[in-house]
């Protein structure tokens, strides 16, 4: 299908005419809970599954190993993946991801209700990402209305751990051989043509020492004192970072956060046991394992001196940043092009620090 066959004021108004539709297939989805944790998201795949049947799209399910679902962290994950074939072409992969962490407090609205208001959808995942479900269904759904010759395919990849890092769905459906699109677009966050982002590693450091009381501190192996040593070197790190630029549009230098520190036993009490967990974001230009390595060597050498202490160091996270790619300008300048004419003012390529 030509850009020049496309009747785009037919397919506008097939989307305004469908847009009510749109939205009650949105709020059944959001009324199904995938908090993650815990992750039990199968039963919200078997109801995507149900709801696309419904428009003509069978939905093939993949589920990764229960035991590699259990060692993440989550309790079930199915992946869905429709294919709409329209002969010989590219293939248009679009992909979105139904998990979401818990609602948290403070919440005026049923954070599973759906509700709207004023204009306003309300619930969990309602703008990240079920939305992007409803989204690439009904612009799939618009495209194949024209009834206009077409070429190629669209996938649609509606996957479940991507606040786990994306390892068991769209990971292990490439792995697995089961998706192989030529072309990609993921669910974002904003109106812009994202072509790159950040990586992101995250750790858990437990510290060691010894308990002892505060009245006797010899007693005891102080493990606080030996984690500030490693908080120092690790935020010495930063200002190291900051002399290191990405030359991808939209994003600066690597950044080093530690978000959590739990430890000690009572004000009294010499702390024998720190947890620090922290998040390196990484540039597109940085090699993870190099990242990985360097920073375990930093947490090493800062407790090095420190008799008694020992630590350990776990991964919990490690998502690759997305690095623009050649191949994906097509794609690209379509987006941009009309983007900019939907949103009247120019639209380009840029990355984004995730």
């Amino acid at each position: 299908m030509t850009q020049a066959s496309i009747n785009y004021a037919a397919l506008d108004a097939w989307v305004d005419a469908h847009f009510d539709e749109e939205v009650r297939f949105l709020q059944q989805l959001v009324q199904v809970p995938t908090d993650t944790p815990p992750g039990n998201n199968a039963p919200h795949a078997e109801r995507t599954a149900e709801l696309l049947h419904a428009f003509g799209f069978e939905a093939e399910k993949h589920a990764p190993p229960a035991a590699e679902v259990h060692a993440a962290g989550l309790q079930s994950i199915i992946n869905l993946v429709v294919r709409r074939s329209y002969g010989a072409g590219r293939t248009v992969g679009l992909n979105a991801h139904g998990d979401v962490v818990p609602p948290g407090e403070g919440w005026t609205h049923d954070p599973y209700g759906g509700e709207v208001r004023d204009g306003h959808l309300y619930g969990r995942a309602a703008a990240v990402s079920k939305c992007d479900f409803a989204t690439f269904t009904f612009a799939t759904r618009a495209l194949e209305a024209l009834g206009a010759p077409l070429k190629g395919s669209v996938e649609l990849y509606f996957t479940y751990d991507e606040e786990f890092g994306g390892e068991l769905g769209p990971g292990w459906l490439l792995r697995q051989g089961l998706i192989k699109p030529d072309l990609l677009i993921g669910a974002a966050f904003s109106y812009q043509v994202i072509t790159g982002h950040n990586g992101c590693l995250q750790m858990e450091v437990t510290v060691h020492g010894k308990m002892g009381h505060a009245a006797v501190p010899e007693t005891g192996v102080d493990a606080l004192q030996a984690a500030t040593r490693i908080l120092n070197a690790m935020y010495h790190q930063n200002t190291l970072y900051q002399q290191i630029s990405s030359q991808v549009k939209g994003i600066n230098h690597p950044y080093l956060n530690v978000g959590l520190i739990e430890g000690g036993t009572n004000t009294n009490v010499v702390p024998g046991k720190v947890v620090l967990k922290l998040d390196r974001r990484m540039i597109p230009e940085e090699n993870p394992a190099e990242v990985e390595a360097t920073l375990r060597q930093v947490i090493a050498d800062a407790v090095a001196q420190s008799p008694g202490i020992t630590i350990e160091v776990k991964r919990m996270l490690l998502a690759h940043a997305l690095k623009p790619l050649p191949g994906n300008q097509p794609l690209v300048n379509a987006l941009c092009q009309h983007a900019s004419v939907v949103f009247g003012e120019p639209i380009e390529a840029t990355g984004t620090p995730l």
